[in-house]
């Protein structure tokens, strides 16, 4: 299998070097393969993530996605990366109230000029809320927000899905249906998936796991 994302010696550092979130850093990961990112509060896992993801670059080192080096890329190519290759799923789900769970899923469609309310409608059933999609996220469960989130990370049909703490803010029977969902969309339609967490049943589904301290991987890593 090919590598997807790839991480070389990357360091993040803030106050002017002060603070080192990441320390050298270095992590490859395949294509299709489904992984968990696992330490405690403050040890970088969140930073790496949002450094994977684009969202944020490193202070040295690299951050390759398909073999392209991020570091070297203007934001409007970045936000292509963004757009197209990767899905997010965060813990706080970041639904547009206003909207309803249909509208909140076409957005990434809309943003790249490809709405297409069809393939929202068959996502929303992917992920059992067919019934619920002209509901508003007021009217839904946190389970069913968060469905709809992961949803909405599939509009473009990415190949690699980001997961910071999918299932923080679900009560335990609602987040095994979340963990169920994340496996089933890695082991049937071969997404990428990475996931931040500190829910050892979630890590343990996943095929790898990948402890983080202090900003270096302590487990797992290569």
């Amino acid at each position: 299998m090919s590598v997807i994302l790839e991480c070389r010696d990357v360091w993040k550092e803030y106050e002017e070097g002060k603070v080192k979130a990441l320390r050298g850093v270095s992590l490859k990961i395949k294509k299709g393969e489904s992984l968990a990112i696992l330490g405690p509060s403050g040890s970088g896992k969140s930073t790496l993530m949002h450094i994977l993801g684009c969202l944020d670059k490193p202070t040295r080192g690299k951050v390759l996605i398909k073999g392209k080096d991020t570091s070297k890329l203007e934001s409007k190519e970045l936000a292509k990366i963004r757009g197209e290759t990767i899905g997010f799923v965060f813990q706080f789900f970041y639904l547009v109230p206003f909207m309803t769970a249909l509208e909140n899923v076409m957005l990434p469609m809309v943003f790249r000029g490809k709405e297409n309310k069809e393939k929202a409608q068959e996502l929303l059933e992917l992920v059992g809320l067919k019934e619920k999609m002209h509901f508003l996220p007021n009217q839904l469960s946190g389970g069913q927000r968060q469905r709809v989130a992961i949803a909405r990370a599939l509009a473009n049909d990415p190949e690699i899905i980001l997961a910071d703490e999918p299932t923080g803010n679900l009560d335990t029977k609602t987040g095994e249906e979340i963990i169920k969902l994340l496996v089933s969309l890695n082991k049937n339609y071969g997404k990428t998936l990475i996931v931040v967490t500190h829910d050892k049943a979630l890590a343990r589904k996943m095929k790898r796991v990948i402890h983080i301290r202090d900003g270096k991987i302590v487990k797992g890593g290569g």
